[in-house]
């Protein structure tokens, strides 16, 4: 049988690893539960705009113009005026006869149009007649797990779906829930999360992920 003093001793022993372990466990608990408290309000994956999604027909109206597509100017009954599929310049720039240098990046159909109408109008023709047209879009890029990777020529009415069959279809480990596009007329280059019937436009870029499971 244990003395007083040696019971006092035996309780005051055990009473040390007892305290180290509750107070362990509290620190655990702590630590679960502010990466619970992280985990509810970090920030959700970028989500591309509903109103960055517009169909096809109503994009390609207004369509602004960049580096790399291909226009035709052509001024009615002028046709030493007119110009014939020209591909606008890394600036974004175009050579008219009589107007010189024209920067039109930016810039949707009508505006170009307008632009010509009154750099022709006066000096040179008294009620000029324009048409501006899209010849050749510049291309889209789509990569990551698709059979080939690349750049595509652009056809209006392009979705994810159809970007992949270009590029040959997915891979077999091709994640269909973690695809992005980065927008080409996006000047933050933002990549956002899309499905696979979200349009394509030119000079976007496309990154088809690979699934781990």
């Amino acid at each position: 049988m244990l003395s007083l003093h040696e019971c006092d001793t035996y309780h005051n022993n055990l009473g040390v690893p007892m305290l180290s372990f509750v107070r362990t466990l509290s620190v655990s608990a702590f630590v679960l539960w502010s990466l619970i408290a992280v985990a509810q309000v970090r920030e959700p994956e970028n989500v591309l705009p509903a109103s960055v999604l517009l169909p096809p027909a109503q994009f390609l109206s207004s369509y602004r113009l960049g580096a790399g597509d291909v226009v035709s100017i052509r001024v009615f009954g002028e046709d030493d005026l007119s110009i014939e599929k020209v591909r606008l310049t890394d600036g974004g720039s175009i050579f008219m006869p009589n107007l010189g240098e024209l920067v039109v990046r930016g810039k949707t159909l009508g505006e170009v149009e307008k632009m010509v109408v009154e750099g022709l109008s006066g000096r040179i023709l008294i009620n000029p007649k324009i048409s501006v047209s899209v010849d050749e879009y510049r291309p889209f890029f789509i990569n990551g797990m698709v059979d080939k990777p690349g750049g595509y020529p652009f056809q209006p009415g392009l979705t994810i779906r159809k970007a992949a069959s270009l590029a040959g279809g997915f891979k077999e480990r091709a994640s269909l829930n973690k695809l992005f596009v980065i927008r080409g007329d996006d000047p933050q280059q933002r990549q956002y999360k899309v499905e696979l019937n979200t349009p394509i436009y030119p000079g976007d870029i496309v990154t088809v992920e690979e699934s781990f499971f």
